[in-house]
């Protein structure tokens, strides 16, 4: 690790020089250079840290030894200090060294849709979506409906969203999987409690280098908007259908009433499920991949429960539970996010050191 932080280091100090040229800002290269050094500053800062927390150790311990009496103690207590926050240093930079993943500056596509459970599922749907409209709202991402197929009593069968925003993805990929909310329902007249289950899916912002699609590949259809009735039922035929054959899957956007803006939106959804598709299938394990993702919205899958009685939401893939049941579904979810994020350092940490 410190033979790569010092080659970093040196990489670092090369960068600075090319770019305090008097003339550095007329290189063709100037704005890729500047980037690559921002990017490296905060790791060479950590690392002079580190290094300046080593000599203070060793100058403490190395005086410890010519002492005696309470002064030897109070260097001996120094030491031991400076130890502990260099151990908690190398963690940092161990952590800041992991492989970034390069889609977590993207933006997202995310989809929610009503499991088992009936309309109870289309109404936690329906919560789940307010939920993440909050999310947000309050870290100023941007909120763009694709899709929004809702049920007559209030409830979502099936949402697509476009989310942007810097690290929109690497803010909200935990959240893929089964959703699970345990609850006495309304229309539930001797007060018994029912499960449902809702699945979610948070797929990475394709890019145009990523994903091209053959114009012979895909049908295009058109047709009437459809809703629970009223003045979302749009009369002239602006939603928009595209069915990929290779592969298979099928994208509909009709909340615009614009057909240009469906038809935008839909080639969005599609580019970023064929990113996802193709890149599980490299991995090896497409169906696999998309089953941990979403699973099949059976109840007994789950990454998390919200039971309502006890005002409880836990996620069973670190075994955190919260009691804010109201302040989460309204999009305070910073804790559980940073706690996932934190668990999968970790096991990354733990992989890097088998």
């Amino acid at each position: 690790m410190l033979r790569r932080l010092e080659e970093i280091k040196g990489r670092y100090a090369a960068l600075t020089e090319q770019l305090s040229a008097p003339d550095a800002y007329l290189r063709e290269d100037f704005g890729k250079l500047s980037k690559e050094r921002a990017e490296l500053a905060e790791l060479v800062s950590a690392y002079d840290e580190y290094s300046r927390l080593s000599r203070e150790m060793e100058a403490a311990f190395s005086e410890a030894e010519k002492e005696t009496g309470e002064l030897k103690d109070l260097l001996l207590e120094e030491g031991y200090a400076l130890k502990e926050r260099l151990k908690e240093q190398e963690h940092t930079l161990k952590t800041m060294l992991l492989p970034k993943d390069v889609r977590d500056e993207r933006g997202c596509t995310l989809e929610i849709r009503a499991g088992a459970g009936g309309e109870e599922a289309a109404l936690f749907a329906y919560e789940l979506y307010r939920m993440y409209m909050g999310y947000c709202e309050k870290h100023r991402l941007s909120w763009e409906v694709a899709d929004l197929n809702e049920t007559e009593l209030g409830g979502v069968k099936e949402a697509i969203v476009l989310i942007g925003g810097k690290n929109a993805y690497k803010r909200l990929k935990y959240e893929s999987g089964v959703h699970r909310v345990q609850r006495v329902p309304e229309t539930e007249s001797q007060g018994r409690i029912h499960t449902s289950t809702c699945t979610v899916a948070v797929l990475p912002e394709a890019e145009e280098l990523d994903v091209q699609i053959d114009e012979k590949d895909i049908r295009v259809d058109l047709f009437r908007s459809s809703g629970a009735g009223g003045q979302k039922v749009n009369k002239t035929e602006t939603a928009i259908r595209i069915t990929h054959f290779p592969t298979g899957i099928v994208v509909t956007c009709q909340d615009e009433r614009s057909q240009l803006k469906n038809k935008e939106k839909a080639f969005r959804v599609l580019k970023d499920r064929l990113y996802d598709y193709y890149g599980s299938r490299a991995a090896g394990a497409e169906a696999e991949n998309r089953r941990s993702l979403v699973g099949t919205g059976d109840r007994s899958e789950r990454i998390r429960t919200y039971n309502f009685p006890q005002s409880r939401i836990t996620d069973h893939r670190i075994g955190l539970s919260l009691h804010n049941m109201e302040s989460f579904l309204a999009g305070d979810l910073d804790e559980m996010i940073d706690a996932l994020a934190r668990a999968d350092t970790e096991r990354r940490l733990a992989g890097d050191e088998e």
